[in-house]
């Protein structure tokens, strides 16, 4: 009996390791040093520097004084939340609204070269509302918003990561 579990689970590490399968890691990127301007006041910046440099392979300048120390510069061109009401009930009241938060960034290097043109990212999320239920749908709220941020972050990692530098 025991034979036939260590056999099991040989043949299921074999077939794993086979089929390619390994747990995610940080990603590689092809810069030593970005340099981000993004104001302190934006979550999104803040949470996509604190997941670049928890890469522990880049170092994230914030100041423009060492910009010079910089491989690449990424630009955020916009961050924008956006509440834009879906559906009202037959008296007028709204029923359903859609949640979007929309990014543009680009990035280039120090000599002005663009690895990454004018790109826009956009997530959405419908939520329905309830007068009666007000404050639970402002904390829903937050938190479909913080989604989206993450969920855009990541998808700026995966960009980042794929560059390819001059």
């Amino acid at each position: 009996m025991m034979q036939r579990r260590l056999f099991g689970s040989a043949v299921l590490l074999g077939v794993l390791s086979a089929c390619g399968f390994q747990l995610r890691q940080a990603p590689n990127y092809p810069f030593r040093t970005l340099f981000s301007g993004v104001s302190e006041a934006s979550a999104f910046g803040q949470e996509l520097k604190r997941n670049i440099a928890a890469s522990g392979k880049v170092e994230v300048i914030s100041d423009p004084r060492e910009v010079e120390r910089a491989d690449v510069i990424f630009d955020l061109l916009l961050e924008l939340p956006e509440k834009v009401i879906l559906s009202r009930t037959s008296a007028g009241a709204v029923r359903e609204f859609q949640l979007r938060f929309r990014i543009r960034f680009k990035l280039r290097t120090r000599d002005g070269i663009e690895l990454i043109p004018d790109t826009e990212l956009v997530q959405e999320r419908d939520i329905s509302f309830s007068e009666t239920a007000a404050l639970s749908k402002e904390t829903e709220e937050a938190l479909l918003y913080r989604d989206m941020r993450s969920d855009l972050v990541q998808q700026v990692l995966r960009r980042l990561a794929v560059v390819r530098m001059p």
